[in-house]
Parts: C-alpha cells; structure tokens; sequence
C-alpha cells in the first residue's frame, strides 16, 4: 500500500473520530453555528472516502486503455471534494436561516465548547498534514482534501469566537448570523478547490519555474544538437508529461542522437521528479524551426 493511500485512509478515520466529537458538541449546546460546523464535517468523511477511491485507482499502472497512466484520476476526486464543500454550504444557508427566523433556547455548556475546540485541534494538525504531503506526492486529492480540513478549522474557530460573544451580550440572533458566515467562507473554498481542479483536468502546463528549470536543463545537457523548440508541458497529477523538437546534423548517426536524448532525459528526470519524455529529433534540414528555442 502506497504512503498517499494510507495516508489518505487515514483521513476518514481522523473524520469520523472529528464529526462524532462535533456532533456531541451540537447535542450538548443546540448550538445551530455547532450545528453547521458539524454538518461540514460530514462532508469531509465523505470527501475523505472519495479519496482513497482516487488514489487508489490513481496509483494502478498504466495499460493498454490508458498508456499515460490514470493519475487524473485524482482530479477528479478534488472536483468532486469542491462540490461537497459547496453543496455543504447550501446545507448552512438553509440552517441559519431556519434560526435565523425561529431563535431556540441554547445552553452554551463549557463542555460542548470544549468538545468543539478540541475537534477543531485535531483537524488543524491532521489539515496540515494533508496538505504538505499532499504538495511533496504531487497528490491533488490530499491536497484538496487537506485544504478543505483547514477550512473546517476555520469554521470551528470563528463558531466558537462567536458563541463567546452570544453568551457576553445575549443576542440569540448572533448565532444563526455566525452560522451564515460560516457557509461563505466554506462556499468560497469549494470553489477553489474545483477551480484548481479543473485546470488540472484541461491539461495545465507546468509552472514558469519548472519551465525554466526544463529550459536551463536541455541547455546545458544538449551539446552535440543544434537546437530544440516547440517544448511543451502538461501535469497529470504526481506527473509532467514533456515534448519538445530537437535538431541535430543530418548527417548524425540514430545511436549519437539518441545518446543525447538519454542524457537530457536522464538529467530532466532528477530535475523535475514525475518528469515523462518524449523527444522528437529532427535532422537540421527539415527542422521547422517554430516555437521557442530552447537550445
């Protein structure tokens, strides 16, 4: 089993144990802010589970339906963990302004707080987790789903600043507005995370740095061709899938320029970790001599 996998499994363990603490607090207080806090913790369970299906289908070989492998497959995932968040926050909306309208009695017990902070705890430091092994795997589903723990911890902060501020002044009202503010704030996120996403799914090109990193590698590792062009670059999860034209003599032998191409390939490799080549040589004759020009 992979690190990502495991850590990934891990995720709707540390999700169950957060919404059970959450739940509590809600039951204890009556709280709809609580409430609403635990409603999104739901959606990271369920988030959490779409996962580990991702990641796991992510992680299989390629074959002979899908040659470049099934890293988008994670893509996917982190899609689908944006519109839970969304939908999560439609879900608040509607309860605060069902409290909104009709106020309840709440008895803000320093035991569910206490309950609610420490389930706001957990989260930040599984949250960051996440996200950093999620940014070294090159894992977009970690990553979303740890983004998305971060914005719970968020919630769970500005909850319970504001059931402090309820309990000081009494206005019964304060809480469902909480709990309003709550959803914009998980709305906002679930919209980003699909929206790095989805430039994922449409084949988004490697960052400027790594672009220059490639450009300064297949400069210095070239020596023997005469110039490469038309580099291109697209990222499928823990991968980047690069091409490029590169000219050589036409009068240079298949095994010298294919030498040339091993070494650039070998020294791209240790540069960008996940890099996948395909060089296309061209005798300089017939070089078209488009794009930029790289060597």
């Amino acid at each position: 089993m992979s690190g990502r996998l495991r850590i990934a499994i891990g995720s709707v363990f540390v999700g169950l144990g957060v919404m059970s603490l959450k739940y509590l607090a809600y039951e204890l207080t009556g709280s709809i802010a609580l409430y609403s806090d635990a409603l999104e913790t739901i959606v990271n369970v369920a988030s959490s589970i779409a996962a580990v299906i991702a990641i796991w289908f992510a992680s299989r070989p390629a074959d002979s339906n899908h040659p470049y492998g099934h890293d988008k497959a994670e893509y996917f995932a982190a899609v689908l963990v944006g519109v839970m968040i969304v939908l999560a926050a439609g879900t608040i909306f509607h309860s605060a302004w069902i409290g909104y309208n009709t106020p309840q009695d709440v008895d803000y017990s320093p035991l569910g707080l206490g309950i609610n902070a420490l389930a706001a705890v957990i989260n930040a430091i599984w949250a960051l987790v996440l996200i950093r092994y999620g940014k070294r795997s090159r894992s977009p589903a970690l990553e979303a789903d740890g983004r998305h723990l971060m914005t719970d911890v968020v919630t769970s902060l500005g909850v319970l600043a504001g059931v402090v501020l309820v309990v000081f002044t009494g206005w019964q009202k304060l809480d469902p507005i909480l709990a309003g503010l709550v959803g914009l704030n998980v709305l906002w996120t679930g919209w980003d995370v699909m929206k790095g996403s989805i430039s994922g799914l449409m084949d988004e090109a490697a960052s400027p740095d790594t672009l220059d990193k490639i450009r300064q590698v297949i400069a210095a590792e070239g020596e023997g061709a005469l110039e490469a062009h038309d580099l291109r670059t697209r990222l499928a999860g823990k991968l980047t899938f690069i091409d490029f034209h590169l000219v050589v003599d036409g009068s240079m032998s298949v095994e010298s320029a294919h030498d040339i191409c091993d070494r650039i390939e070998q020294a791209v490799g240790k540069a960008v970790p996940g890099a996948r080549l395909t060089i296309h040589v061209e005798p300089e004759h017939k070089a078209k001599h488009s794009g930029i020009i790289v060597l």
